[in-house]
């Protein structure tokens, strides 16, 4: 049987090259997005998309309603901050488009399918370089979320299915990412990387998503194919 790896798309450029690493490493791909209470539903179009691309085994939608909670320009009437370039972006603050606890429960939704798959992985596209400065994306995170995952459940404690959370991105660059995924044949014009884009799905250029975005493909030197207005 191939071994199982279920992956968190967001149908962005960092879940969707994890995506692509799984199935270079022969894994039978298991997509899990979330319809959140998220500004948009771009996103979920981009990761049905992307999962079809890579051919994924089955790909879940789960409704969770996180506006109950607000707390995030995400999921709240809070203005999503936008700027010039990334040099703007203070990278000691924790930014106002975090949502709390988002990684957490995402990554519980997984670890709950995978263990009624016996999946010995979840793929999850954080990264520790170019990114946000969510508290949920560090390595310190990742590492103990693995750790009660494997005490959490029945197939941990037998040891029929030890699960790792596997982040192949977290030491890399934009930049790098990209690099990566053009290389493996991820198509990132099915990608979309916006918080905040308009009425026809096109991105707003100035957003900090948008940003980090806008610099990896230049310092990658690959064209975006995202459209901007």
């Amino acid at each position: 049987m191939p071994d199982k790896a279920i992956v968190l798309s967001s149908g962005g450029i960092d879940s969707s090259t994890a995506m692509a690493i799984a199935k270079s490493k022969g894994k039978e791909i298991y997509s899990l997005s979330f319809r959140y209470g998220q500004r948009h539903s771009i996103e979920i179009k981009a990761s049905k998309k992307i999962a079809q691309s890579l051919g994924a085994k089955a790909h879940k939608i789960i409704d969770i309603d996180l506006r109950q909670f607000g707390g995030s320009a995400l999921t709240d009437d809070i203005n999503v901050p936008k700027h010039d370039t990334v040099d703007d972006i203070d990278a000691n603050q924790i930014p106002i488009t975090y949502v709390p606890a988002r990684n957490t429960i995402f990554l519980s939704y997984a670890m709950a399918w995978a263990e009624v798959l016996k999946a010995t992985s979840i793929y999850i596209g954080v990264t520790a370089v170019d990114y946000s400065g969510y508290p949920d994306c560090r390595p310190q995170f990742i590492e103990a979320f693995e750790k009660m995952a494997n005490l959490a459940t029945r197939t941990g404690i037998t040891k029929e299915a030890v699960l790792k959370i596997e982040t192949p991105l977290i030491h890399l660059s934009k930049a790098d990412i990209i690099r990566t995924g053009v290389d493996l044949g991820v198509d990132y014009g099915l990608t979309t990387s916006c918080y905040d884009p308009d009425a026809l799905g096109r991105s707003c250029g100035s957003c900090e998503s948008c940003l980090h975005r806008i610099k990896g493909f230049k310092e990658a030197g690959i064209k975006d194919p995202t459209l901007y207005y």
